[in-house]
């Protein structure tokens, strides 16, 4: 079996160094107080959604690092199917799919269960993080950032 090799168009940390050290910035800031496993599990759940190959093995292997089971990884994709992930995890990653498919907009019932799950400083932050990964996961699928490279 031959891997299909997919160029990429630009190294954009490279080509726009300020952008991506802003983005860096914001990454940091929204990262702060969330549980890492979490933070992880929305991380890659934005990227399926979006494709992002670079995004997903990046936050996988993140994932494994702070603990997350092959299994939960595994099922991330079919999460609404799955009794793996808690009632909190389910909340942010509803919030999480919402966000990431703006067009059908954020409903109160989703926005509402995040909330219940989460006080106002932490939803603060996993909306920060939501948005952050999608600005990520645009950047890096519009440049056809390889996975396994910086």
């Amino acid at each position: 079996m031959t891997n299909v090799a997919i160029a990429p168009r630009m190294n954009f940390s490279a080509v726009a160094p300020k952008v991506f050290k802003a983005v860096l910035a914001l990454d940091a800031a929204a990262r702060e107080g969330l549980d890492p496993v979490l933070l992880e599990l929305v991380q890659i759940r934005a990227s399926q959604i979006n494709r992002c190959a670079y995004c997903i093995d990046y936050h996988t292997g993140d994932a494994r690092r702070s603990g997350e089971t092959e299994t939960r990884i595994y099922q991330l994709s079919a999460w609404h199917e799955s009794s793996l992930f808690t009632a909190r995890e389910r909340a942010a990653l509803a919030l999480t799919e919402a966000m990431t498919l703006l067009p059908q907009g954020v409903s109160d019932v989703v926005y509402d269960e995040a909330a219940r799950h989460f006080d106002d400083r932490e939803l603060a932050q996993l909306i920060a993080l939501i948005f952050t990964v999608n600005a990520w996961n645009r950047m890096n699928v519009t440049t056809r950032k390889t996975p396994g490279t910086e």
